[in-house]
C-alpha cells in the first residue's frame, strides 16, 4: 500500500518534457527530454541512457514567496554543453512560470541573458527586478 502512495506520489512530482535540439554546427537535431523534479525544486536533462548522474544539465530554483521563485543556477556538464541544453532547461523554467502563475527573480546570468534574447520578450512581465 505504501508503495503505491509513493508512486503516485512520484509521479506528479515529476513532470517531463521532450524537446528537439537542432545544432546548426553539426547539422543534426537531438532530443532532450527535460524533468521536472517539483520535490527538489529543478529541473534536469541526461543526455541518454548511458550517462552517469555527474553528466546530468539541471537549473535549480526556490521559493521565496506564496507565489515567487528564485531561478538560481544552471549547469551543464562540459562534455555535453554547446548543444542549446541550457536553453531547453530555461524554456521549461519559463513555461513552470506561466503555468503555475509565478513571479521570478533570476539570479542566473544565463537564465537572465537567455530572457533578453527572447525576440518577443514575452516572459519581462514574470520578472521582478
Amino acid at each position: 500500500m505504501a508503495l503505491k502512495i509513493t508512486s503516485r506520489l512520484f509521479t506528479f512530482s515529476h513532470r517531463v518534457i521532450s524537446c528537439n535540439v537542432f545544432s546548426s554546427a553539426s547539422g543534426y537535431s537531438e532530443r532532450f527530454t527535460v524533468k521536472h523534479d517539483r520535490q527538489n525544486r529543478r529541473f534536469t536533462v541526461s543526455p541518454g541512457s548511458g550517462a552517469g548522474p555527474n553528466e546530468c544539465a539541471m537549473l535549480n530554483y526556490r521559493f521565496t514567496g506564496q507565489k515567487e521563485v528564485d531561478l538560481m543556477s544552471t549547469f551543464v556538464p562540459e562534455t555535453i554543453r554547446g548543444q542549446g541544453i541550457a536553453a531547453v532547461l530555461s524554456q521549461a523554467a519559463m513555461d513552470f512560470l506561466v503555468e503555475e502563475n509565478l513571479k521570478a527573480r533570476i539570479s542566473c546570468w544565463y537564465i537572465k541573458k537567455y530572457i533578453d534574447e527572447q525576440p518577443q520578450q514575452q516572459y519581462k512581465h514574470l520578472i521582478i527586478s
